[in-house]
Formats: structure tokens, sequence, C-alpha cells
């Protein structure tokens, strides 16, 4: 194992349109939403909902559950060494106390998290009114009528990966290369994410990314993402990157030109590249961490 112990944190913003929803209320359909001090409420998008995407377009999705415990969760027989999900995701497998132990169970915390994605622009109760009048005049019946809360707005989620921990359980030990191959499959992943609801594909890929591979497993630029007016703040993340040398000597800065409209700001004062060329480099740190 490891004796250098490493964290790859990345903060990501995208831009997305209704892509998570709650319980309705009547023929309304809710987004999930959260408010805060400022009196606005802001959408988001559950982190369950980002790991169901991640899984599913990572080709992780084949870990074997069972529901014999009253509950589903993985069978007991999955080991991170056939699956890569439970070993970047983690696990709980209970034992019951027939099975010949004092039952309890078996637990892996994720190596790697996810927080929430949460909207940069307020949440201002926007409706789409919906009928199914299409196919109801073809058979002469009646309308149905529905109403769903849509919100167009740049989201900011982080992800945080303990890089030490990726291919270690117990007895299990992977090697090194299969270790960076699924570090790099996750980070493909979310670079060319997309979530399908409700009818629609909505692109999740990164309009903006900022991270690196640390020595301190602190997700730096977790919830220090903010937009003015279509302006990203630029003083807290250079605040943050400044705060700290194992921070400001290992950040990179991918961003998708014209995206926001301090566009010359964010290219000359962070040095930000093309989103692309920040994964190829982050793969490259994976690669050499692992040897």
């Amino acid at each position: 194992m490891l004796v250098n112990k490493k964290g790859l944190t990345l903060t990501i913003v995208f831009e997305a349109e209704s892509a998570n929803y709650g319980e309705g209320m009547g023929n309304i359909t809710m987004l999930k939403k959260m408010s805060r001090s400022d009196g606005n409420v802001y959408s988001y998008i559950s982190r369950q909902a980002l790991r169901y995407n991640i899984v599913q377009q990572s080709g992780w999705d084949d870990t074997p559950v069972n529901g014999d415990k009253g509950t589903v969760q993985f069978d007991p027989s999955a080991t991170i060494l056939d699956y890569p999900e439970i070993d970047l995701f983690g696990y709980m497998k209970t034992r019951s106390k027939s099975e010949g132990d004092t039952g309890g169970a078996d637990i892996r915390s994720a190596a790697a998290r996810l927080s929430n994605a949460i909207s940069l622009e307020p949440f201002r109760s926007d409706l789409d009114f919906m009928t199914n009048m299409g196919l109801a005049k073809r058979a002469d019946l009646q309308n149905g009528i529905m109403q769903s809360e849509i919100h167009h707005s740049y989201y900011s989620y982080t992800v945080s990966i303990d890089l030490d921990r990726i291919g270690e359980d117990g007895k299990i030990s992977l090697p090194p290369e299969e270790k960076a191959k699924r570090v790099c499959t996750l980070l493909e992943t979310i670079q060319f994410l997309f979530r399908d609801i409700k009818g629609r594909r909505e692109n999740m890929a990164p309009v903006f990314v900022i991270g690196g591979v640390f020595d301190r497993k602190t997700p730096y630029f977790e919830g220090r993402c903010t937009l003015s007016k279509n302006a990203l703040n630029m003083s807290r993340l250079k605040e943050v990157i400044e705060s700290c040398n194992d921070s400001k000597e290992n950040t990179y800065v991918g961003y998708l030109d014209n995206s926001f409209s301090n566009n010359e700001e964010i290219v000359e004062e962070l040095k930000a590249e093309s989103i692309s060329a920040v994964f190829s480099k982050l793969q490259d740190k994976v690669r050499s961490y692992y040897g």
C-alpha cells in the first residue's frame, strides 16, 4: 500500500436544466430545492443522482445485489477485486447471526466522495404547463393537465478522491495500473457526463473546473464557486489558491471559452486552459502517483 497519501479534489461547474425532481404536490412535479439565508431558493442535483449517472456511464453498474436481509444491498460475494463501483463508492454488507457468527456489518466508506450539485443562480418558481392533447385527440379523449417546475442554471459540485485507498480493502491490494485505470475512468466520465430525465438528455460536462492532486485531502474549492451577473467570483478562488502552498503549486484551472462575462479575467488571472487539457494533466498525475 502507498505510504505517500494524497487526495485528488475537483470542483466542477456545468450548465443544465431541471435535472433532479423530488416529491410532487397534486399535478405539480417539484424540483429538489434548498433555502439559504440570503432569502433565495436554489435547486440541486443530489449526490445520489450524480453517483447513479457516473456509475452507469463508467460501465460499473454490474455489481451484484440481493434483498435477502430485507433491504437491497450489495451481495456479500462482491469485492473490490472485480467491481470498481464498490471500490470507489463504498459498500455495506450486513451479516445475520444465523450465518454462524455474531452478525453485524462489513462497511467500506467511499474513497471517492461527491457533493450535491447546487445551482449558482436562484430558483424563481418558473413552471412548465403541459397537456397530453397530442394523444388525447387521437381517441377524442379529455386532456390530462400537469405542471413541472423548471430551472435553467449553472450548477457546481465537488468530487474528492482518497488516492491511497483506491484498490485497498483488507487483504485485497490491486495492481497500481488497475488503480490508475479506475481513477482515470472516473475522471473521463466526469469530463463527458450527461443525465437523461423526462425525455431530455442534459449535458453536465464542465464549463469550468478547478482542482488538482494535493498532499492535504481537503476539498479546497467546494462552495467557493459563485456567480454575480454571470461573472465568476474571482476573489474567493484566488484567495483559496494563495492561502496554501500545496494548492498554489498544484492547482489546475480549465475553462470553456466565453461561458462567463468576465472571460478575460478568468483566462489571465487563473491561467485557465482548456477543459480537456486539465483532465489530461490530472490523469497523468494519477498515473504518476501510482507509479
